[in-house]
């Protein structure tokens, strides 16, 4: 976390009005942040603590890409995960991962109707708005296959029909790290849909006794949808809030600076890390570079601007790249993270 504290800078000033005739106007920019700041107190009605995974998670929804959760069990990845979508009108389904979990309980199948002697579509639970699958890792390879058909193209096959997915459209996967038996490790393509990564760690002291005074008062453990406040925001407002983050303006500055970060993962960058190729053996796709665009995007509008700063971009490179950098065996044997890693190259990279 010293990397966000390196010696202060002014920050810059704001390009001029020519440079960005499509960013939102400033009306537009209030609207998001009313929006997201009711989001957020959908979040303290059911969550204490885990203010990383709360921006994560919604910064995500703004972006228009997908989350992936890890934390070790009893750390609300589920409650966070149903705690997003129900701040949404839209629909929300949960799948439970199993091994024996195929592609058509995901998707959906063909059923022939004997009345009509005709086959009809019946459609899955990943048809909905939010989708929230649980322990992921343990679905089968031919099932993950089926996810990332419906993550990278927006729609499913069902009997050689394309149906496409309802918009906005957003999955919230979680895994369990400690567990191995009955597991299948998402492959690399897979793991580099996921516009980010969030680690959760254990809440401290005080939030814990927060939490249990909240569930008492609350009466139960899970969250009821029709007992929290009912100021959720539409599907409409989702879309309001990706359009408008889309128009963000991003200069050429940032945008070489994204693509510097991604390059110095692959051991190129304007100025490479000393003995990287030793600790890293795959670095971060261009499709890292995106998603720091578009989380800068998001970022910038959630906190009132319509352009891109270099803190927008720096604020969540963790969760970009920490599932997008494979470590040699020679790192891991030593003990050595991704997020160490992280933390040479954002060093490394010039800020603009």
């Amino acid at each position: 976390m010293a990397l966000f504290q390196q010696q202060p800078q002014m920050p810059p000033a704001a390009p001029p009005a020519a440079a960005r005739p499509n960013a939102p106007a400033a009306q537009d920019t209030a609207r998001a942040q009313q929006l997201v700041a009711r989001i957020r107190n959908r979040f303290s009605d059911t969550l204490v603590g885990q203010d990383n995974l709360r921006e994560s998670l919604i910064t995500t929804l703004v972006a228009g890409g997908h989350i992936l959760i890890e934390s070790v069990p009893g750390l609300a990845k589920t409650t966070a995960a149903q705690t997003l979508a129900t701040s949404v009108s839209g629909t929300f389904k949960r799948v439970q991962c199993t091994p024996d979990l195929m592609p058509s309980d995901l998707v959906g199948t063909q059923v022939f109707d004997f009345s009509t002697q005709r086959f009809s579509t019946q459609i899955g639970p990943i048809h909905a708005n939010f989708v929230l699958l649980d322990e992921i890792n343990r679905s089968n390879a031919k099932t993950q296959s089926a996810m990332l058909e419906a993550m990278a193209e927006g729609a499913t096959t069902i009997g050689g029909q394309r149906i496409p997915l309802p918009k906005p459209f957003m999955v919230i996967a979680t895994q369990n790290p400690i567990e191995e038996e009955g597991t299948f490790n998402l492959p690399e393509a897979q793991m580099d849909r996921f516009m980010m990564k969030a680690v959760m760690t254990y809440p401290t002291t005080d939030q814990e006794v927060a939490m249990l005074a909240m569930l008492t008062r609350r009466g139960s453990d899970t969250i009821d949808p029709t007992a929290v406040t009912p100021d959720v925001i539409s599907i409409q407002d989702v879309e309001f809030l990706r359009s408008a983050a889309r128009r963000v303006h991003v200069s050429d500055a940032i945008m070489r600076y994204a693509v510097d970060i991604a390059d110095t993962s692959r051991g190129g960058g304007t100025k490479p890390v000393q003995g990287l190729s030793s600790r890293v053996r795959l670095g971060a796709s261009p499709r890292a570079s995106i998603a720091l665009v578009r989380i800068g995007q998001a970022a910038a509008l959630m906190a009132g601007r319509d352009y891109v700063i270099p803190e927008d971009v720096k604020r969540f490179v963790h969760e970009v790249l920490r599932h997008r950098i494979l470590l040699t065996f020679e790192a891991l044997a030593d003990g050595m993270t991704a997020d160490q890693i992280v933390d040479s190259i954002v060093k490394a990279v010039p800020v603009p």
